[in-house]
């Protein structure tokens, strides 16, 4: 027993030992206000400090690219709540992306991503997008994988690969979890509002805001039913929630043929479900920042908030309003143009300057 019991502690020591030798996982702690709840993190990517360090370094890093001309942050630009002020990204290469950038808000807390795809329900997936893409090419890593896993043994990638992942070789696998941890971890929860609704703060917002925003939850506009939640967007999920929703919605943008159908080269949802019903349909996006991430719309059509107010006013365009695909919440209704203009302003109210000047969310300065 003696015996036993001393090759046991020594195993005891070779294991404290072992580990001492190994790089120390730092657990991410979000910073959030107490009344809203964490997001959800995949067990197969534990949210690390040391993996978002690395993350954040990939993200600004343009060597991502084929040629080394873009970045992650080329189309994802933090003074424009991680959108881009353009109306369609465009890609390494010269390739148009039809779509206009989404802002990279709170992104921990989607359920979906993308502009109209149902089958992704986490950030790993999505990334592959923008990193593989071939039709249009993005950061166009495809066919050059090698050559750009070359770029990343300099000694400053194996040190961060080493503290994430316990190995200096860098590949998409590790590539891909870092990228997701970082964009996990750029969160945005000191608006206006949020000190108004969350921090009790009744003189954060002005009496026009107030106004706005109760235009806003009012079953007149029923702007709340798409861009309700803790994340102003109905697509989206957190540990408190229980059901997981993934809705997108015709806003009656178009109508080209009279029985439905958006242009050609982009339809929305019916492109990843091929049923017709699902014809102009997009996600939902975030409405916090909003007023930092003109264009709107997935094609980035319209130029201004109030020209968005005016469009749901409306109840769509003149061609789209009547597109029998049309979401039953976009309607139409009747608002003063004072009453616009305080809508506007509630949404003003939801802009973050702490989140658009956060040092941790900017380009590493080493």
């Amino acid at each position: 027993m003696a015996k036993l019991g001393l090759i046991s502690a020594f195993a005891v020591l070779i294991t404290v030992l072992a580990s001492a030798c190994q790089p120390q996982s730092t657990p991410y702690t979000f910073n959030l206000p107490e009344t809203v709840p964490p997001p959800v993190v995949p067990v197969g990517n534990p949210l690390t400090e040391e993996k978002v360090r690395l993350g954040r370094r990939l993200f600004y890093d343009t060597a991502l690219s084929v040629n080394q001309t873009q970045s992650c942050a080329s189309c994802h630009q933090q003074q424009f709540a991680f959108a881009q002020a353009t109306v369609h990204a465009t890609g390494a290469t010269g390739d148009k992306v039809s779509r206009n950038s989404m802002a990279l808000v709170n992104v921990a807390y989607n359920s979906a991503f993308t502009w109209a795809h149902n089958g992704f329900a986490q950030i790993e997936q999505q990334l592959l997008i923008p990193l593989f893409n071939e039709s249009p090419v993005e950061l166009g890593i495809t066919g050059h994988e090698d050559i750009i896993l070359k770029r990343l043994t300099t000694h400053e990638y194996e040190r961060l690969f080493d503290a994430a992942f316990a190995t200096k070789t860098p590949n998409f696998d590790r590539i891909v979890k870092a990228l997701a941890s970082f964009v996990r971890s750029i969160t945005s929860f000191n608006s206006p509002f949020d000190q108004y609704a969350y921090q009790g703060d009744d003189s954060a917002l002005t009496p026009q805001q107030i106004k706005g925003m109760n235009l806003f939850f009012s079953e007149r506009t029923e702007c709340f039913h798409c861009h309700g939640g803790v994340n102003f967007s109905q697509s989206s999920t957190h540990t408190g929630q229980s059901l997981v929703l993934q809705p997108f919605h015709n806003t009656g943008m178009y109508n080209e043929d009279g029985q439905g159908a958006y242009p050609s080269d982009d339809q929305g949802l019916v492109r990843i479900t091929h049923k017709q019903e699902d014809m102009g349909k997009f996600r939902a996006p975030t409405l916090r920042n909003i007023a930092l991430s003109a264009p709107y719309m997935h094609d980035g059509s319209i130029a201004s908030l109030a020209e968005v107010i005016e469009f749901y006013a409306q109840g769509g365009s003149e061609q789209g309003k009547s597109n029998p695909h049309k979401s039953p919440f976009v309607k139409g209704f009747a608002l003063t143009d004072e009453e616009k203009i305080a809508l506007e302003a509630f949404l003003n109210s939801l802009t973050d300057n702490s989140f658009l000047t956060n040092p941790a969310y900017g380009p590493p300065l080493n």
